[in-house]
This record gives structure tokens, C-alpha cells and sequence, in this order.
């Protein structure tokens, strides 16, 4: 692979990362009772806890649901970094990454 082709490969990589940056994966867990928003970089930008179900004779159920949200907000930002990366995973073995 040239340097050229390095470069060009390593300014997408950069374009790509911006863009994960900017997407925003929501996931919703318990009819509404916990939301969470992850970036596809799967940072963390919001959780919600909406007072309604907050229940402090099972305070489990609300756990769990917030843990089943971000669990299923990292998942699918891992599935979409990976779909968006694969059409570059060969050339960027070629680089060394």
C-alpha cells in the first residue's frame, strides 16, 4: 500500500470516528421508565429515569431495566461501528492497526 493510499485510508478512518461521534443510539427499557443515549463512540450522554415507575419496594426492576438499556445501547453502537468499519478492516491490517 502506498503512503498515498495510507493516508487516503487514515482520513477516512478520522471520517469515520467524527461521524460516530455525532450518532446518537437511544434505547428505551420498561414502556418508557428508563432512557439511554449513547454516542456511537458509546459514550454515555443521557440517562433518564422517569419518576412514575420509580418504585422503592423494587428498586431491582428499575436496575434492571437501566442495565438492559445500556447494555442494548452499547450492542448496537458496537454493531454499527463495526458494519461502518468493515469495508476498511483489510486495508487497515495493511497499515499496521
Amino acid at each position: 500500500m502506498s503512503k498515498f493510499d495510507q493516508a487516503k485510508m487514515l482520513l477516512k478512518v478520522k471520517k469515520l470516528q467524527k461521524e460516530l461521534q455525532k450518532m446518537v443510539i437511544s434505547v428505551e427499557k420498561g414502556d418508557g421508565a428508563v432512557s439511554v443515549e449513547i454516542t456511537g463512540e458509546q459514550k454515555i450522554r443521557k440517562i433518564h429515569i422517569d419518576p412514575e415507575y420509580v418504585n422503592t419496594d423494587d428498586i431491582g426492576q428499575l436496575e434492571r431495566w437501566l442495565e438492559d438499556a445500556v447494555k442494548e445501547a452499547i450492542a448496537e453502537s458496537q454493531k454499527i461501528a463495526a458494519e461502518k468499519m468493515q469495508p476498511m478492516m483489510g486495508a487497515l491490517g495493511d497499515l499496521g492497526l
